[in-house]
């Protein structure tokens, strides 16, 4: 059995497809892949937040949360986003679990270095595996929203990617970014285009050039910080193409995959 951790950003949610769903249904039904889906939600959240009249920001891709922020968070990804993902994949002949990393402690937190800037903004200390692995054992497929608690009951708002590549890194799964573009593009000679493979030194030259900026940011940290934890392998693909994930599963040329640079060699 193979591990895919497949992460479903908040900006994408709202537009994938049916067959997005009845793809992943697919792959849990034929047993060789099984999926775990971890989830953003940030237009929700932004929405909510300006209705509330709340200021939020963003610090290099990471959003800003004090209390009031928290509370708003937890409730838009743990209770609109994650039950929405569920009822999707019931609707399409799916059985589903939704939790969030709060549940039985499944996402163990500390607060990130400049909590100072930053809030309540939490990375994952140890990921409680055998709260997923026991959802699977029920056959169902679990739908996860990161938000994490440390020993003393403190809540964190964790970014999706980072919570996705942790519980990639802790079940050894194949991780897949899912957005609403093909990849990771570039310009080129005037016109955007997909890099079909890109390592580690050149996403480090990209961040610094500013050619991959904003919410792209953890999501390439994530995915190298899996790589050099012996996640096996990290790709971003489009959730809008038709087939796009039983393509990737099945070695079709597909997204960005990201890679070591030994790998590229």
């Amino acid at each position: 059995m193979k591990y895919l951790v497949i992460k479903c950003g908040g900006s994408v949610l709202e537009n994938l497809p049916r067959s997005f769903y009845e793809d992943i249904v697919s792959l849990h039904q034929t047993g060789e892949w099984t999926p775990i889906i971890v989830h953003g939600g940030g237009p929700m959240i932004n929405q909510l937040v300006k209705s509330l009249n709340i200021e939020t920001k963003f610090v290099n891709g990471l959003r800003v949360t004090n209390q009031d922020v928290l509370d708003i968070v937890e409730m838009v990804l743990s209770g609109m986003v994650n039950k929405q993902v569920v009822r999707n994949l019931i609707e399409v002949g799916g059985t589903a679990i939704g939790v969030s990393g709060v549940d039985g402690g499944l996402l163990q937190t500390k607060p990130v270095q400049n909590a100072n800037e930053l809030g309540f903004v939490g990375e994952v200390e140890e990921v409680k595996h055998l709260v997923i692995e026991g959802i699977i054992a029920q056959g169902s497929i679990p739908v996860i929203s990161p938000i994490g608690i440390d020993a003393f009951g403190q809540r964190y708002n964790i970014n999706g990617d980072i919570a996705a590549s942790a519980i990639a890194k802790a079940l050894q799964a194949n991780l897949c970014f899912i957005s609403d573009i093909p990849g990771i593009l570039v310009e080129k000679n005037g016109t955007k285009q997909k890099l079909d493979k890109v390592s580690k030194a050149v996403i480090e030259e990209m961040i610094e050039k500013k050619i991959i900026y904003g919410g792209m940011i953890p999501k390439v940290k994530a995915a190298i910080d899996g790589l050099v934890h012996n996640i096996h392998e990290v790709a971003i693909i489009s959730g809008l193409e038709k087939s796009s994930l039983i393509d990737y599963v099945n070695g079709k040329k597909i997204g960005t995959k990201i890679v070591l640079e030994e790998e590229i060699a």
